[in-house]
């Protein structure tokens, strides 16, 4: 049986950076690696707080991407 092993996490901020010519809304993100795989949601949301506040963008989304190894 295949199972999967946790290999990283990122925590990605997602930030509103204005509109196009057309009117729809732009985005940029940044991602940083190397998050402890413990880490809980509340810890990454606090995290993202502290980060967001060094910003002058608007927060549109906060993210957790895991990557995982599939071992057979």
């Amino acid at each position: 049986m295949a199972q999967a092993r946790l290999a990283e996490s990122k925590l990605r901020l997602v930030f509103e950076a204005g509109m196009d010519e057309k009117g729809n809304p732009l985005t940029k993100a940044k991602a940083f690696n190397n998050i402890n795989s413990m880490a809980t949601a509340d810890q990454l949301y606090q995290t993202a707080q502290a980060i967001i506040d060094l910003c002058s963008d608007h927060i549109s989304r906060i993210e957790r991407a895991d990557s995982s190894d599939i071992l057979g």
